[in-house]
């Protein structure tokens, strides 16, 4: 076996668990991975906030498609997002449909009967109202995609230290706690293979699979101890804390881009509201 084969193999399944890996190269027509994340942020908080307060289906409608048309254009196609926009609209109709369950039928006993079953009916206006929160529920979802698939921990992180003046003391010790857990499913990874090829723990059935997890607690609990210390003793190292900031690396810019995001961002959602003004169907 080649010396590179084992590490590359390592390197592989690293990359795959870890979310701060570095992103792969794309086509520079996804724009949504050179904007600053601060400013995918500000672009749909306006709109998410108002959604909470609209009550018809056509304004949550249209934020669903006007965030997967940023989606397919500002993102890599890839199985995670084609997953993503189709569990999005049926999650919206399932939880649609438990809200109409729950609506107050007195309030909408008018209209027509869609379902009855002995004394209790479904009627079609709390069908529609239960339809109208799913997607009000799957639009607001909808517009964190953007930032969630195409913003990196560090990133956000940088930017909140650089543009939002957060403490660099509480934003890298975030960090630094949220990337524990990538290294602990590396880890768990690394033992289940080790226990694999011993042969430990084999066997099916609940009794095996309760004794391979307790053979996989002690490994992982002294793996999560050593890198602690190691990370513990290179943030000693460098002085963190000492001071009352730091020379940054890598630098994440504002720049215009990203207030012309942010402006159109809100100039489309400020046109969406006033052309289907929402609120005068209450």
């Amino acid at each position: 076996m080649s010396a590179t084969g084992p590490l590359s193999a390592t390197q592989s399944l690293r990359d795959r668990v870890d979310p701060y890996a570095e992103r792969p190269t794309a086509s520079p027509a996804r724009f949504l991975y050179g904007l600053n994340p601060l400013a995918k942020i500000a672009a749909p908080l306006p709109a998410m906030v108002l959604l909470v307060f609209v009550r018809d289906a056509a304004t949550p409608l249209a934020f669903l498609a006007l965030s997967y048309a940023i989606l397919l254009i500002g993102v890599t196609f890839s199985g995670r997002l084609a997953a993503i926009l189709v569990a999005l609209p049926a999650a919206a109709a399932v939880v649609g449909l438990g809200f109409s369950v729950w609506a107050d039928a007195a309030r909408v006993d008018q209209s027509v009967v869609i379902w009855q079953i002995g004394s209790w009916t479904l009627y079609g206006g709390a069908l529609e109202v239960g339809l109208a929160t799913g997607l009000r529920i799957a639009a607001i979802v909808a517009l964190t995609l953007p930032v969630g698939l195409s913003t990196t921990g560090p990133d956000f992180v940088r930017a909140s230290v650089q543009q939002l003046r957060v403490p660099y003391r509480i934003g890298y010790t975030a960090l630094a706690a949220f990337r524990f857990v990538p290294r602990f499913g590396y880890e768990l990874d690394v033992i289940r293979q080790a226990h694999r090829v011993r042969g430990a723990h084999g066997g099916r059935g609940p009794f095996a699979a309760i004794a391979r997890w307790f053979g996989y607690i002690v490994p992982l609990m002294a793996g999560a101890i050593r890198h602690a210390e190691r990370v513990a003793l290179a943030m000693d190292a460098r002085a963190f804390g000492a001071h009352p900031d730091r020379t940054e690396r890598h630098l994440v810019p504002f720049r215009t881009r990203d207030v012309v995001f942010v402006v159109l961002f809100w100039a489309v959602s400020a046109a969406l509201f006033w052309a289907l003004f929402p609120w005068g169907l209450a």
